[in-house]
């Protein structure tokens, strides 16, 4: 029988069983999935981007007019 894969929850650390069962993996509870998804939210967690390729649309359309 197979070992069952286990990871570390990525909010506390602690250890979760990888498994078809845990609907919270890779977190250990809704509570860690909620901090996770609030860091987010807040942009306390971010994926670094290229400020040039964020711009991408700037200069396609003229400046609108208020």
């Amino acid at each position: 029988m197979k070992a069952t894969p286990t990871v570390s929850c990525p909010t506390c650390g602690a250890p979760v069983e990888w498994t078809p069962q845990n609907a919270q993996r890779p977190f250990c509870s809704e509570r860690c999935k909620l901090i996770d998804l609030g860091a987010w939210a807040s942009e306390s967690h971010a994926i670094p981007g290229d400020p040039l390729e964020d711009e991408l649309f700037s200069g396609d359309l003229p400046p609108r007019e208020h």
